[in-house]
């Protein structure tokens, strides 16, 4: 898929989905390191149009043990990278929810390893009135849940970002 200057929508959204994912699998040091990477995705965009993304999504730049520098998304200063990443492309495909259980006004997602955050994203971004916020890691979400909502209205309006939710 090549996106060239005018996004619609979706592209846009695919894009930030394909940035989140390579950020949270791969450790990037520069933009140029960035855009490498989703040009091996087909997503061929400027700099700038880099750049204004890594704003919209918060990426900031966070030492690893060995000192270097390289982006992270908000909540993922401490993402434990996968061994083998694998490509966005591939990611994007795959849903990444494994379980969800509820207890109180909690409930908890557990996801496979680097979706979290981009699950919790399209959650927050949803303004579910069911759902107060999210708190996520590298594989597990809590969704603080409004007093008096059912956990069946829960899973059926998450249903409507996570296909295969039960």
């Amino acid at each position: 898929m090549l996106i060239q200057n005018h996004y619609p929508m979706k592209a846009k959204s695919q894009r930030l989905e394909a940035v989140k994912m390579l950020i949270s699998s791969q450790e990037f040091g520069s933009q140029e390191e960035v855009l490498k990477a989703l040009a091996k995705e087909g997503i061929v965009v400027t700099q700038a149009t880099l750049s204004r993304d890594m704003k919209q999504l918060k990426v900031a730049k966070a030492s690893t043990m060995n000192g270097k520098y390289v982006y992270v998304l908000p909540n993922e200063t401490m993402y434990k990278r996968v061994t083998t990443p694998r490509q966005a492309s591939e990611m994007l495909q795959m849903s990444g929810f494994v379980s969800i259980n509820f207890t109180g006004n909690l409930g908890v997602i557990k996801t496979r390893p680097g979706y979290a955050s981009s699950i919790a994203y399209n959650i927050d971004a949803s303004g579910f009135s069911e759902i107060l916020g999210t708190i996520a890691g590298a594989d597990t979400i809590f969704i603080a849940i409004r007093a008096g909502v059912t956990y069946d209205s829960v899973i059926e309006r998450l249903s409507t970002i996570i296909p295969n939710i039960q």
